[in-house]
This record gives structure tokens, C-alpha cells and sequence, in this order.
């Protein structure tokens, strides 16, 4: 009777809230993990500086490509009844082992994202607080205070947060669809085209360059799978949001990109792309929608920022509760609040970790933006494209293996497709590390590095006594 007891509290203990997220809850989390504003105002202009007005049409082929991937691995949601996201698709695949070096390397690539987001959010509430109230702040104070925010709104739990981004991600994207809606009305420069989806513009030697920043910009759509264990309904939940936000961010980004080609036509277009970059977006809002939505978008990016914060806070919170319930991390890393049943030990050291990261790069005078948000996105993009490679090869090993599995033929010849686009993907984001970084060859062979180390290091350690 004492064990008894003593298990179901050591269950209990590490027991996430079951049912809490339904398929629009568990989206708008991967929405705003996208952060829609930043990456419309902040770096889709790079993609039309490096691939010129078929910019666009990037964003529609990396929509395409993540889709089937999503097609691909979905339908191996139902044969994985651990959580654990990648991870645990990696394993069911291809082993242990495997399993072990996908687990860390997720680790690393939504830290190394989550924790960069605040390089952002200190620039940015910087320059508002120039700009609003003549003030000036060490880029790290609002850095740290963001991460008590997302830590306070994490630690309440998942559904309070779902709450929370729904809500900030309704304010980016009316934002958006309002500058938007205001260039078609008046017709942009020089009347509106086409010109972005034609061969002659999307099939450029810059475009490969530009599909770095257009499939960057789709990270998080993939996190639906790591709260299969706190949704209602997983096996319809988790694949209806996954489709729902991609499919979303595909229109979305396409429809914005191409309308601030039309606010400047083509040729101005990538020459304001060219001299006014981080800019770009607000010179078209201004000029079509007034100045006052200016100083609304320097407020919102900074509410987007903390929204993606949050949103990858949760997800690298499950990774880690996942992975020490397996054993591959201290198993105090799986304790949840007794009240909000959210991974709440995970998230404080989640969180002390961002602290610790933020002061020792204030502390070098590292800047932000060249410094801090290179060194950790840059692993973090691509560590995640490629642990999304492995996983579309577990998938076709999988059903390979499988052969009275329904429907096993379509989903593997989906698979082996995506697998290979994935592949090429990855090779494409480290081929042109360059652009993510502006950095030099040194240091972007560590960053790169990283990535293959981190992974042959979780394959190389003894494999985990999973707990079925």
C-alpha cells in the first residue's frame, strides 16, 4: 500500500494538466512563437535585399516544404504515446540513442532561440523609451525584466499563457493587416502586380540565399507536438493546429511581403530593402497609414518579442520535463506545481538560465543584435531545421519497418520527399550561415559546429532507461 502511494505521488508530481489546450489554444501558441510582427518589420526586408521582388514566393515554397513535413510526420502522432515532441518520434524510429542526441539537440536550438528574443526585446524598449520619453536604459534591465515576465506568465500555467498570446497575437496581426489593407486600397506605388510570383523573379541566384530568412521565419509551427500530452483530443487536437498555423503564416507572410513590394513597386522596393533594411516596414506604414502607427508597431514588436519568448519558454519547459522524466535529465526537472500542474522547477531554470546568458553578455559589452542574437540563433535555426530532417528520416524508417500500417505507402512516399527537402534545407542554412550571422568563417564554423557536436554527444552517451 506505502508503494502504492509513494508511485502515484511520484507520479502525481511530475503529471502536466491534462486536457488544458484545445487545437486553438495549442495554435495560437505556435503563432506567436513566430512572432509575426518581428519578423514582417525586422527581417522579411532582408529577403527581398537578398532575393529581390520574388522575396514572396520564398515564403510560399518554405510554407509548401514545411507542410509536407508536417504531412509526413502527423500521421506517426498516433504510434508515439510518450511526449516528448521530436525527440520521441527520433527514438520510436531510430533508436535510443538517436532519441537521446535528438533530445539534447532540441535543448540547445529552442534555448538558443528563446534566449535570443530577449537581445531583441532589450534593443527595442530601449529605442521606445528613447524615442517616448527621453530616456536611456542598459539594453540588459528590460532584457531581465522580460525574463520575469515570461518565467511569472509560464509558471501560471499553459492555458493562462494561450490566453495571454492569443491577445497579443491579435494585436500584431490587426497591425499588420492594416498596413496591408491600406497599400491594396490605394494601390501601392505604381498600381498592383504580380511581378513576385513570376519565374523570372522567383527563380534567381539570390533567391537561395533569401530562403535562409523565409524558412527562419516559420520556427515554432513544429512545437504543436510537444503538448500532445496537455491537449484535449491529442491524436485530432495537435494535427489540426499544426495545419492551421502554417497554413496561416503561409498566406500571411506571403500577403504582407508582397504588399510592401507594391507600398514602393519593384524597383524602389529593393532599393529602400537596400538602404533602409530594419526600416523598411515602417516607411510603408507611415507613408499609407499615418505616423501614429509608427510609434504603435515600436510598442507591439516589443509585446511580439515577449509573446515568442513565452511561447518558446513553454516549449523548451516540456522538452526539458519530458526528457527528465525519461531519465536524461535530473529528475527534479519534472516536478510541476501542485496548483497549475505546469513544469514549474524547468521553467525556473529555464529562466535563470536566460539571467545568467543576458549578464555575461552585458558584462563583455557584447552588443545585442551582433553578438548575442547571432551567437544564439543562428544554432537554434538550424538545429531545429535539422532535427527536423531526423525527424522526417525516423518517420520513413518507421513505417518502412511497418508494413501493415494503414495507409503506410502515400505517408511514406510523403516522408522520403520531405526528407529530402529537409536535408536540402539544412544545407541551404548552413551554406549561407553568412546571412544569418554576418559573421566571419571562424565563427561561423562554431555556431555550425554546435549543432553536430551537441548531437554526436547525446548519441554517444549511454541511452536512457525510458519509463513506458
Amino acid at each position: 500500500m506505502a508503494d502504492s502511494e509513494e508511485l502515484h505521488t511520484g507520479t502525481s508530481e511530475r503529471q502536466l494538466r491534462q486536457g488544458a489546450l484545445g487545437t486553438t489554444g495549442i495554435a495560437l501558441i505556435v503563432l506567436s512563437a513566430a512572432a509575426p510582427l518581428t519578423v514582417m518589420a525586422g527581417i522579411a526586408p532582408l529577403s527581398i535585399l537578398l532575393g529581390g521582388i520574388g522575396a514572396p514566393s520564398g515564403y510560399m515554397v518554405a510554407a509548401v516544404v514545411m507542410g509536407l513535413f508536417a504531412v509526413g510526420f502527423l500521421p506517426m502522432t498516433k504510434y508515439v504515446e510518450r511526449p516528448g515532441a521530436f525527440y520521441a518520434y527520433v527514438e520510436r524510429g531510430l533508436g535510443r540513442r538517436a532519441g537521446s542526441g535528438a533530445g539534447l539537440l532540441a535543448l540547445l536550438a529552442y534555448n538558443g532561440i528563446q534566449i535570443s528574443g530577449y537581445a531583441i526585446l532589450g534593443s527595442s524598449s530601449d529605442l521606445v523609451l528613447r524615442t517616448c520619453f527621453g530616456m536611456h536604459v542598459h539594453w540588459a534591465v528590460p532584457a531581465v525584466l522580460g525574463v520575469g515576465l515570461v518565467w511569472a506568465l509560464g509558471h501560471r500555467g499553459v492555458e493562462v499563457g494561450a490566453r495571454v498570446l492569443g491577445v497579443l497575437l491579435g494585436a500584431e496581426a490587426v497591425v499588420l493587416a492594416l498596413v496591408a489593407g491600406s497599400i491594396v486600397v490605394q494601390g501601392g506605388a505604381h498600381g498592383l502586380a504580380l511581378d513576385s510570383f513570376h519565374p523570372s523573379h522567383t527563380f534567381t541566384a539570390g533567391m537561395a540565399a533569401a530562403l535562409t530568412v523565409c524558412f527562419g521565419s516559420f520556427l515554432g509551427f513544429e512545437s504543436t507536438a510537444v503538448y500532445r500530452s496537455e491537449a484535449r483530443d491529442p491524436d485530432r487536437s495537435v494535427p489540426r493546429a499544426t495545419v492551421a498555423a502554417l497554413a496561416f503564416l503561409g498566406v500571411f507572410y506571403t500577403f504582407v511581403l508582397w504588399s510592401i513590394i507594391q507600398a514602393f513597386g519593384p524597383e524602389g522596393s529593393v532599393s529602400v530593402a537596400t538602404e533602409n533594411t530594419r526600416d523598411m516596414y515602417y516607411i510603408a506604414a507611415e507613408r499609407y497609414t499615418g505616423a501614429w502607427i509608427a510609434d504603435v508597431m515600436k510598442v507591439l514588436i516589443l509585446t511580439s518579442v515577449i509573446a515568442s519568448a513565452l511561447a518558446f519558454h513553454n516549449t523548451v519547459n516540456r522538452y526539458t520535463h519530458s526528457l527528465s522524466v525519461q531519465g536524461m535529465l535530473p529528475a527534479a526537472l519534472s516536478r510541476v506545481h501542485p496548483v497549475h500542474r505546469s513544469p514549474s522547477t524547468a521553467g525556473a531554470w529555464q529562466s535563470l538560465l536566460a539571467i545568467v546568458v543576458i549578464i555575461g553578455f552585458a558584462a563583455t559589452g557584447s552588443d545585442p543584435y551582433r553578438t548575442m542574437l547571432i551567437w544564439l540563433n543562428t544554432p537554434g535555426i538550424i538545429g531545429v531545421v535539422f532535427l527536423q530532417a531526423i525527424t522526417a528520416l525516423a518517420v520513413v524508417v518507421f513505417f518502412w519497418r511497418n508494413p501493415g500500417l494503414p495507409h503506410r505507402s502515400p505517408v511514406l512516399g510523403v516522408a522520403l520527399v520531405s526528407l529530402v527537402l529537409m536535408t536540402s534545407v539544412t544545407a541551404v542554412l548552413i551554406r549561407y550561415t553568412d546571412i544569418l550571422t554576418g559573421a566571419g568563417r571562424a565563427t561561423n564554423a562554431v555556431l555550425v559546429g554546435l549543432v553536430f557536436v551537441v548531437l554526436l554527444l547525446g548519441f554517444l552517451r549511454p541511452a536512457p532507461r525510458f519509463e513506458e
